[in-house]
């Protein structure tokens, strides 16, 4: 089993905080240091068993009570757009380059749901994993109309979404097998 899968304990990256130029507005707003699970939660990070795809199925409320159980909160959309595109402002969390089947699990992939760690050359060069593609996550960020914000794509999604700065919303009391959660934490 990998280090980052290890179910004894998650893996905590530190993240440092900057101004992040937020969409595709750019406008500027300062994000706090933090520290990220390293991946989307998994049931086996979290001694459930030894399935090490992401954690699906929660309503918003449930990932937000898991985040905070481990000690943390959901991260807020531009807090989560920072953590993937860098202050150097990455397309995809990795770079530049367009997604493939070594870096994301999109529309076109092997249909189904994979281990976090499966796409090494997808991750940040900071060492978030996941961050594009597998399953949309949850944030911490809310809509009109009772919904939240969710990021990265998920492996039904076209390439456009694995974007850092594309974002996508769900009704908060969605259970879906295509939104993971992953948790943010006060450095």
């Amino acid at each position: 089993m990998s280090p980052l899968l290890d179910a004894r304990s998650i893996v905590w990256v530190p993240v440092p905080g900057g101004v992040c130029l937020f969409g595709d507005r750019s406008r500027p707003v300062t994000v706090a240091d933090l520290e990220w699970t390293a991946t989307p939660l998994t049931t086996a990070q979290l001694g459930d068993g030894d399935d090490d795809r992401p954690l699906t199925g929660l309503t918003h409320e449930q990932a937000r009570d898991l985040a905070a159980e481990l000690g943390g909160r959901l991260p807020r959309s531009v807090e989560w757009e920072w953590a993937a595109s860098g202050p150097e402002r990455r397309r995809y969390p990795w770079g530049g380059d367009e997604p493939d089947a070594t870096r994301a699990n999109l529309r076109g992939g092997p249909g189904t749901t994979t281990p976090v760690d499966a796409y090494p050359r997808g991750a940040t060069p900071g060492g978030l994993w996941d961050m594009a593609g597998n399953t949309w996550e949850w944030t911490g960020s809310v809509t009109i109309g009772d919904g939240a914000v969710i990021r990265g794509g998920s492996l039904a999604s076209l390439p456009l979404y694995a974007r850092c700065t594309f974002l996508n919303a769900a009704p908060q009391e969605l259970r879906s097998p295509g939104i993971g959660v992953r948790a943010v934490r006060t450095r």
